[in-house]
């Protein structure tokens, strides 16, 4: 007979917070994909963005369609913004739960 630690198996509920935009920064969701660094993101402030991944995140950063991202636009266009962080499935259930992100109404 082997020894059995009760706690090994059993994993302890994680409180786990998202960053949360600060400043300049919008909460966006990717549209679509347009070639090379750019994409289309909708904005929570209702504006829709051409956004780029600057060169220190493009290797880092992957990015699809319906990814939540936080952008920050530019200070001279407001129709463009730069891709600063992407939140991860965890983060995103977080913000949905503190109501930060709008959850998507069901069709059917």
């Amino acid at each position: 007979m082997g020894y059995y630690n009760k706690n090994q198996n059993q994993e302890e509920p994680k409180i786990i917070r998202a960053p949360l935009p600060k400043g300049r920064e919008v909460i966006g969701i990717i549209e679509q994909r347009l070639g090379g660094n750019k994409m289309m993101v909708n904005c929570l402030d209702g504006k829709q963005r051409n956004c780029r991944v600057p060169g220190r995140l493009k290797r880092r950063l992957w990015l699809r369609p319906e990814d939540i991202v936080i952008v920050e636009p530019w200070e001279l266009d407001d129709t463009k913004a730069d891709i600063l962080l992407k939140y991860r499935s965890n983060q995103i259930a977080w913000l949905k739960k503190n109501n930060y992100l709008k959850t998507e109404k069901e069709e059917f």
